[in-house]
């Protein structure tokens, strides 16, 4: 296990631990490495967290998200004896396993489900909605009615989508897990930050990036089962 460990500011530390093995997607030319991301307060206050996020080597493309049955993240009081702290460990531990495990079948699942580009547009929509108005308004196919901002947002990603080198791998080019990546894709590597604590908190910290990333999970895995009525396309 490789950890780095940064803190900002002496406000909060920071340590990503590199996990052995990897999330193989395809032929095995598609790796996604699996890291255990820890962050606490420096003065030692507060808990501990502790999120499994696993990393698509080829665009450092961070991969989160949590099943119906489990999150990705386990939180740890600084109070707790020697004895929790093993537990919590092994918790942890547990956790990455099963999550790593499960989303190797899904993701492998995902790149034999073909997409359209139509398809993608609309789960890239569905997952990046910031609100009930801008849905009612793809729902009902009025586009040219929502934002502007909306739109460049919805635009840049799907460009993502359809040009970046990561997407254009046998994995990834007209399957759902393109789309998928095209979403945390475009968190990642196309939208601007403020500075990297931000990018930080939105991609794993349950900000706004980790949340569309979950909402983008969700929609390919209704996708994969039921097909593109989910989409309801006019």
């Amino acid at each position: 296990m490789l950890c780095k460990a940064l803190h900002n500011k002496g406000e909060r530390i920071f340590i990503t631990a590199k996990l052995p093995d990897y999330i193989r997607v395809g032929n095995g030319d598609d790796v996604t490495e699996k890291y255990i991301f820890l962050t606490t307060s420096y003065d030692g206050s507060g808990s501990i967290t502790a999120a499994f996020t696993p990393i698509r080597i080829v665009c450092q493309n961070t991969l989160n998200a949590s099943l119906r049955s489990m999150t990705n993240v386990v939180r740890i009081k600084h109070t707790s004896g020697a004895k929790q702290r093993i537990e919590n460990a092994h918790k942890i531990m547990g956790l990455a396993n099963t999550l790593s495990n499960q989303l190797e079948g899904i993701f492998n699942n995902w790149t034999k489900v073909k997409v359209s580009d139509r398809e993608v547009r609309k789960l890239i929509q569905l997952a990046l909605c910031p609100n009930k108005e801008t849905l009612d308004l793809i729902n009902k196919g009025a586009d040219d009615e929502v934002s502007t901002v909306f739109k460049n947002v919805v635009d840049n990603a799907l460009l993502y989508a359809m040009t970046d080198d990561a997407q254009q791998m046998n994995t990834t080019k007209g399957t759902l897990f393109g789309a998928y990546n095209a979403v945390t894709g475009y968190f990642q590597n196309v939208r601007n930050y403020k500075d990297d604590e931000a990018k930080l908190q939105s991609i794993v910290l349950g900000g706004t990036a980790q949340l569309k990333s979950q909402k983008a999970f969700e929609l390919c895995t209704a996708f994969a089962l039921d097909g593109a009525e989910i989409l309801n396309l006019n």
